[in-house]
Formats: C-alpha cells, structure tokens, sequence
C-alpha cells in the first residue's frame, strides 16, 4: 500500500470492485433466504387440518387397527390415519381400544 508506483485511486478503484461484488452476494443471500421464508409460510398454510381423529393401524393391511386415538395424541404410531367422528365412534363399537393416553372414548362421549 506504500509503494508509490501504485497511485492511491487504482487501489481505491479495486476496493471498490471488491465491496460491490461483495454486496451483490449478499443481496443473492438475503433474496434466497426470503424465498426460503416464502416458501416455508406457504406450505404452512397449504398443510391440511390435523384430523379429529386417528385410527392406529396394525403391522400389516389385513390387522386389525391397534388403537383409536385423538388427533392430538402423542402416543399415536406411524401407521395412524386420520378418520372422522363416525368412523372412530365406530371402530370404538367394533371392539377397537381407546388410547389410554388421550381417551377418545370419554371425548367422544363413547361409553360401553
């Protein structure tokens, strides 16, 4: 920087240079990160509802269903599916258990 065969204004001009290009990245940072946020909201709000209720399904297709849980159960296995009011109200009078966890039975007002 002291060397007096480089005229201050070049190395002004290539600082210049430095900082824009550096600015630009930062611009493409901050518009894929808004893009990231956009998309996120969007599918946010393009999920569907959480279903009422779920219905724990067994190992294979041909089993019986394990449990009929409330929608929000946090004992609810992977293999569970959402189903209406009815179809829970009538896996419980078919003989499928209630969660002991969240009690649908006592939310649906199910008694034996």
């Amino acid at each position: 920087m002291n060397d007096p065969a480089v005229p201050r204004l070049h190395l002004l001009r290539f600082l210049e240079r430095v900082q824009e290009r550096d600015l630009e990245r930062t611009r493409r940072w901050i518009a894929e990160e808004e893009r990231r946020q956009a998309e996120r909201r969007h599918g946010e709000q393009a999920r569907p509802p959480a279903p009422d209720w779920l219905l724990e399904l067994g190992l294979n297709r041909d089993a019986v269903p394990v449990y009929v849980h409330d929608g929000s159960c946090w004992n609810a296995g992977k293999r569970s599916r959402g189903v209406g009011r009815d179809a829970a109200l009538r896996a419980l009078a078919d003989g499928v258990p209630a969660c002991p966890h969240c009690r649908p039975d006592a939310a649906l007002g199910y008694l034996d």
